[in-house]
């Protein structure tokens, strides 16, 4: 959509996901990245850490009890999505404003970290009707360019 403000932040968790459900029943999973960009100082010629961003993420559905169930605090992840501004009033009557960032897909950093990787059944129309994508299985369409032979992992 236009107008929308898609970002990529690296970082920590700084607590376990929090799963919840809403009361239709869709999945949501709220956790914080904490993320500290290092800069050089070229006056003591070594690098430093700059100032911490904690960055308030939540991620819906299948994906949010995927998140649950693999990462957990500490975990560094690569997380991208967009801001989005809410306001909300407390408990005492105060108007606040917050930016959180709706994570469209995230991960664990490789950088420093191996993990194995489960493939999660699939889930959705397709899944429960028992019915293929028109083309045939999503996931064995190639891109142009792409030999018959090759898979993409």
């Amino acid at each position: 959509m236009a107008g929308e403000i898609v970002i990529t932040v690296v970082g920590n968790l700084t607590d376990d996901p929090e799963l919840r459900f809403i009361p239709s029943g869709v999945a949501v999973a709220h956790f914080t990245v904490a993320s500290t960009p290092r800069v050089y100082d070229r006056e003591s010629g070594e690098w430093k850490d700059a100032e911490t961003l904690f960055l308030r993420c939540s991620v819906w559905r299948q994906e949010a009890e995927h998140v649950a169930q693999s990462l957990r605090r500490g975990t560094r992840v690569i997380a991208q999505g967009r801001l989005r501004q809410r306001t909300y009033e407390t408990k005492e009557g105060e108007r606040r404003t917050v930016v959180e960032c709706e994570v469209d897909e995230i991960g664990p950093s490789l950088r420093f970290a191996t993990t194995p990787v489960n493939k999660a059944p699939r889930t959705g129309v397709l899944a429960h009707a028992g019915a293929k994508s028109p083309a045939g299985d999503l996931f064995a369409q190639h891109d142009e360019g792409t030999q018959e032979s090759e898979e993409p992992f």
